[in-house]
């Protein structure tokens, strides 16, 4: 009786298992991990886009460069 018993739960858990993964190659499973694929990399471009500006920032505070047109020469010196 407790071989069955094993046997039935395992049958079930491996079902549920195969379920949600047939699931997740459905139209719109793909769909839900595409969107979380194009949500990361929007995430991860804002940041990299964010520290270029703080990078550029520091070096432009580092050279004593203001960033503005029309710089006069003895701002060089």
């Amino acid at each position: 009786m407790f071989w069955l018993a094993l046997g039935v739960t395992v049958g079930v858990l491996v079902m549920r298992r195969l379920s949600s993964a047939a699931a997740t190659l459905t139209p719109r499973g793909l769909g839900g991990s595409l969107q979380g694929l194009a949500e990361s990399v929007r995430d991860f471009a804002d940041e990299v886009r964010d520290s270029m500006s703080e990078r550029e920032s520091e070096l432009l505070e580092g050279a004593g460069i203001d960033g503005k047109l029309g710089a006069r020469p003895e701002d060089f010196r």
